[in-house]
C-alpha cells in the first residue's frame, strides 16, 4: 500500500492573505481547460506542451497574483511528485516487465492458449470478469492491466475484437476488482483518510460496485454478440502458427506469471512484486527460450521487435522496454507538477470549498463529494489527490449531517477511483494508454479511444448519484439520520 507523503492544504489552513478567491482560482483552471482543448484538440499536440503551458500559468498566478515565493511553488510541485513517486516507478517497471514477458514467451503463451478456448461472442464479458477476479486477488488495477491486460489485447485482436473494446472490458474488471480488494492502495487510502474501518468501507461500496459491474458485464455480453462476427478463415491458425514458430510455448513460460501473482497474493507490495516478475521474465528468456544473458537484459532496456512473419503478431508483440516509458513518464511528471502547484496555491481547496458551499442536504452532500472527486482527478492528474482532497475537505460536513464516514469513503471511491483512466493527462489515463496501446478518447495522440467501452467508469458514479437521489445506498440512511439528529434536516 502506498502512503501519502503530505496532507493537502485545507481551506481553513490557507493564509487568508494568500488564499485565492473563486475568481482567482478559476484563472489557472480555465487556462488549463483552454490549453488542453487547443493544444491536444485543435493543434493535435501530445499533452506535454499544453501541460507545460499550464504549469507556467499556474506558477505565474501563484507568484505574482497570490504572493507565493518560488520556493513555495517548487515545494508544492516536489511534494506532489513525491506522492506520485510510486506511480512513476511502477511505470518504469511495468514497461520493462511487458518486454521481458514477451521475450520469455509468457504473453505469447497466454495468447496461444486463449485463442484456443475463447470465442468472439464470450470474449468481452469473460475478459471483464477475469480482470475483476485478478484485480480483487492482488489489489492492483495497474498490475492487472499491465500483465493480464496486455495478453488479452493480443487474444482479442486474434479473435477480431477491436482493441478499444478489449481495453474497456479489461479496465472495467480491473477497477471494479481493485475497489473491492482489501489489498488495494486506493481502497485503504479512502478508508484511512475518512477514518473508516476498512471492511466497513468495502461493505459500503459493495452493492453499488456489484450493480455497476454487473451492468457492465451485461453490456459486454451484448457487445460481444455484435462484435463477434465471423473470423477471417485461417486467421487464428495463422496467429497461433506464428506464435508457436517464434517461441517455445511449454508451460514453463508461465513461471513469471506464477511468481508475480504468487507474491501479490502473499501480500507483497506492487513494486517489489513486479521487479521479481522482471527477473523471472529474463531468467525464463534465458532458460526456456535460449536467449543469451546479455540479450535478455537488452530487451529489458530497449524492448522487443519480433519478426514472426505475421504482421499483426509482430505489432502486438512489439514493446519499448524501460526506455520506452520515457514519453509516458514525462506526461505524468508534468501532470503531477501541475497538480502540486494547484494544491500549494490553494486552488484545489477553494474549488472543493465552493462545491461544499452548494450542499443543502444529505443527498447533495454525497453528490457533491462524488463531483469533487472527479474534479480533483481532472486537475491534479493523480488518483490519491482525488481521494484525499474531498475526503479531508468534506468530512466535517458528514459529521454535521450525521452521515457515517463510510458514506464519504464510498462517494470518493465510487466517483474518483474509476474515472482517472478517462483523463488523457491523468497518471491512470497515461499508464493505461501506454500498456494497452489505446488512448482514452478517439484522436488523442493518434490512437482510437477506449472510453466509450469503459462502461464501469460511467456506471460507477452514475449508480452513486442515482442511489443517492432516491435515498438508497447510505450506510446511515437519511431517515435514520433524521431520527438521530433532529436539529439537522434536509431542505
Amino acid at each position: 500500500m502506498s502512503s501519502l507523503s503530505f496532507e493537502p492544504l485545507a481551506y481553513e489552513d490557507i493564509d487568508p492573505e494568500r488564499r485565492p478567491s473563486l475568481r482567482q482560482a478559476l484563472v489557472p483552471v480555465l487556462g488549463i481547460v483552454l490549453f488542453l482543448s487547443i493544444g491536444s484538440g485543435y493543434l493535435e499536440l501530445a499533452p506535454h506542451a499544453p501541460l507545460l503551458w499550464s504549469v507556467v500559468l499556474t506558477g505565474l498566478v501563484g507568484k505574482y497574483w497570490l504572493g507565493y515565493s518560488w520556493d513555495d511553488l517548487y515545494d508544492g510541485a516536489a511534494q506532489s511528485l513525491l506522492t506520485g513517486l510510486q506511480s512513476i516507478l511502477l511505470l518504469f517497471v511495468i514497461y520493462a516487465l511487458i518486454a521481458t514477458w514477451i521475450a520469455a514467451g509468457t504473453i505469447p503463451g497466454l495468447m496461444q492458449y486463449g485463442l484456443e478456448v475463447l470465442t468472439p461472442t464470450v470474449f468481452l464479458p469473460v475478459t471483464a470478469v477475469l480482470a475483476g477476479v485478478v484485480a480483487f486477488a492482488i489489489g492492483s488495477s495497474w498490475t492487472t492491466a499491465g500483465t493480464l491486460g496486455v495478453a488479452f489485447v493480443g487474444i482479442g485482436s486474434g479473435l477480431g475484437i477491436p482493441v478499444p473494446m478489449t481495453a474497456g472490458a479489461i479496465l472495467s474488471g480491473a477497477y471494479a476488482g481493485d475497489k473491492q480488494s482489501p489489498l488495494s492502495d486506493t481502497t485503504n487510502l479512502a478508508a484511512a483518510v475518512t477514518d473508516t474501518d476498512l471492511y466497513d468501507h468495502i461493505r459500503g461500496m459493495r452493492n453499488g460496485t456489484l450493480l455497476a459491474f454487473g451492468l457492465s458485464v451485461a453490456l459486454y455480453a451484448a457487445l460481444g454478440l455484435r462484435a463477434g462476427g465471423a473470423i477471417p478463415a485461417g486467421q487464428v491458425a495463422e496467429i497461433q502458427g506464428a506464435l508457436g514458430g517464434a517461441y517455445d510455448l511449454s508451460l514453463l513460460v508461465f513461471v513469471p506469471l506464477a511468481v508475480t501473482f504468487g507474491l501479490a497474493l502473499a501480500g507483497y507490495p506492487a513494486l517489489p512484486t513486479l521487479v521479481a516478475g522482471v527477473f523471472a521474465g529474463t531468467t525464463t528468456s534465458v532458460v526456456v527460450q535460449g536467449v543469451d544473458f546479455t540479450t535478455a537484459w537488452t530487451v529489458f532496456l530497449n524492448g522487443t521487435s519480433p519478426e514472426t512473419g505475421v504482421e499483426v503478431v509482430d505489432g502486438l508483440l512489439a514493446s519499448g522496454g524501460l526506455a520506452g516509458s520515457a514519453w509516458t513518464i514525462s506526461v505524468v511528471v508534468l501532470a503531477l507538477s501541475l497538480g502540486g502547484l494547484l494544491e500549494r496555491t490553494g486552488v484545489l481547496a477553494v474549488l472543493a470549498h465552493e462545491v461544499a458551499s452548494l450542499v443543502s442536504d444529505r443527498r447533495s452532500l454525497v453528490a457533491s463529494t462524488g463531483a469533487s472527486a472527479v474534479l480533483v482527478n481532472v486537475f491534479s492528474a493523480q488518483q490519491y489527490m482525488s481521494i484525499v482532497v474531498p475526503g479531508m475537505t468534506l468530512r466535517n460536513l458528514y459529521d454535521e449531517y450525521d452521515l457515517d464516514s463510510a458514506d464519504l469513503s464510498r462517494a470518493i471511491e465510487s466517483a474518483g477511483t474509476p474515472t482517472g483512466a478517462l483523463i488523457p493527462w491523468h497518471a491512470g489515463g497515461v499508464y493505461m494508454a501506454g500498456v494497452l496501446g489505446v488512448a482514452p478518447w478517439a484522436g488523442a495522440w493518434g490512437l482510437a479511444g477506449f472510453a466509450p467501452y469503459y462502461f464501469f467508469a460511467f456506471l460507477s458514479p452514475l449508480v452513486l448519484f442515482a442511489s443517492t437521489l432516491v435515498g438508497r445506498g447510505f450506510v446511515t440512511t437519511p431517515a435514520e439520520a433524521d431520527q438521530s439528529s433532529p436539529a439537522v434536516a434536509d431542505d
